[in-house]
C-alpha cells in the first residue's frame, strides 16, 4: 500500500491528492493519512491549517488508519519516532518504508508499491497526465454569494487574466527569508506586458491577503480587486482564478492550483521561476517538468 501524507494549505492539500489519485491511476492501492489534522498536531504545527479537501463536493477521500501507518512504517510517523529513527532514516532511506521528498521530482516513487510518502509535491510532472481528469473530479460546491456568480459571468465573457499576490505570512521574517523577493514588482510587470502582448484587450482580476496594497499597485480601468471572499470563503479566490482565460500566479500552490483548475485549452499560465530563495531556476529543466508553463524570473525575465 501507498499512503500519502497529507498536510498543510488548500494548494498543498490538492497537491497531495493528486499525487495519491496518480498512484491510483496506476492500479495501487493507495490511501491517505489526514494525522497532521489532528487536534494534538494542530495545536503545535507552526503553522496551523483545517482539513480542507472535504469541502469539495464528492471526492474520495480512503484515510489511512493508524494501524494502517504503524503496519507500514514499524511505528508512527513523527510523534513517537525518537532521534535514533529519524537518524536512520536519513542516513539510510532503503532500509525504511517511508520516503521524504527532498528534491523538485521523484520519478522512482511510481516503482513502488509500499511507502509512506511525505512531501508536498508541486511539482507538474507527478500528475499532468491526469490534470484533466482532476478538473472534473474536484468541484466547488454551489457558492452562496451573488458576487461571485456575477464574477464568474464577467470573467467568462471577458479576455480575462487572474493575478495572485501573496504577501500576508510571507511577509513574517522566517518566511521572507524563504518566499521573499520572488515575486517582485519587476515579476508582475512582467507577467501583464506578456499577457498584454498576447492579449491586448486583457481584463485583470486581482486577489490577494492585502487589498490595500493591490489597489495601489494595480490601479486603471483594467484592474479589478476581489476582496470579498474573507475567512472559509477565500476557498472561492481559487474557483475564480480557474475561471478566468489566463492566469499570473505567486510562488504559491493556491495559485498554482488555481491555473490548473482552469479547462481553458489555449490558456496562457505564468509562475516565478523559482518557488523559494532555496532553489536556483535551470530553465531546461524546469521547461520539461513545468510543461505547459511560462517561467518569468524575479528581475522581470521571460524565459522562453
Amino acid at each position: 500500500m501507498i499512503i500519502v501524507r497529507v498536510m498543510g494549505g488548500l494548494g498543498n492539500q490538492l497537491q497531495q491528492y493528486a499525487l495519491f489519485r496518480k498512484f491510483q491511476s496506476l492500479g495501487v492501492e493507495t490511501k491517505l493519512d489526514l494525522s497532521w489534522f489532528s487536534q494534538k498536531t494542530q495545536e503545535s504545527a507552526a503553522a496551523p491549517r483545517k482539513f480542507a479537501l472535504a469541502d469539495f463536493d464528492g471526492l474520495s477521500l480512503p484515510t489511512a488508519s493508524g494501524d494502517e501507518v504503524r503496519a507500514l512504517l514499524g511505528r508512527a510517523y513523527e510523534e513517537e519516532a525518537g532521534l535514533a529513527e529519524k537518524i536512520k532514516r536519513r542516513l539510510a532511506p532503503g532500509k525504511t518504508s517511508l520516503f521524504e521528498e527532498t528534491q523538485m521530482y521523484h520519478p522512482q516513487i511510481f516503482s513502488w508499491q509500499n511507502r509512506y510518502l511525505v512531501g508536498y509535491w508541486a511539482c507538474e510532472a507527478y500528475y499532468a497526465d491526469i490534470l484533466n481528469s482532476l478538473r472534473e473530479e474536484i468541484r466547488f460546491p454551489e457558492s452562496g454569494g451573488a458576487r461571485n456568480r456575477e464574477v464568474m459571468d464577467s470573467m467568462a465573457a471577458q479576455p480575462s487574466v487572474s493575478i495572485h499576490v501573496r504577501r500576508g505570512d510571507y511577509l513574517d521574517a522566517a518566511n521572507a527569508a524563504m518566499f521573499g523577493g520572488i515575486c517582485t514588482e519587476a515579476y508582475y510587470d512582467a507577467c501583464v506586458r506578456y499577457i498584454k502582448e498576447k492579449c491586448p484587450d486583457a481584463v485583470f482580476y486581482v486577489f490577494s491577503d492585502d487589498a490595500d496594497y493591490v489597489r495601489a499597485h494595480f490601479a486603471g480601468p483594467a484592474f479589478h480587486i476581489v476582496d470579498w471572499n474573507r475567512g472559509e470563503d477565500s476557498f472561492y479566490d481559487m474557483q475564480l482564478m480557474s475561471c478566468c482565460k489566463h492566469n499570473i500566479c505567486a510562488n504559491s500552490t493556491f495559485s498554482f492550483w488555481g491555473a490548473r483548475l482552469n479547462g481553458n485549452p489555449d490558456k496562457i499560465m505564468l509562475r516565478p521561476s523559482i518557488h523559494k530563495n532555496t532553489q536556483t531556476c535551470v530553465p531546461e529543466q524546469m521547461k520539461k517538468l513545468w510543461a505547459g508553463w511560462t517561467l518569468v524570473t524575479p528581475g522581470g525575465n521571460v524565459l522562453l
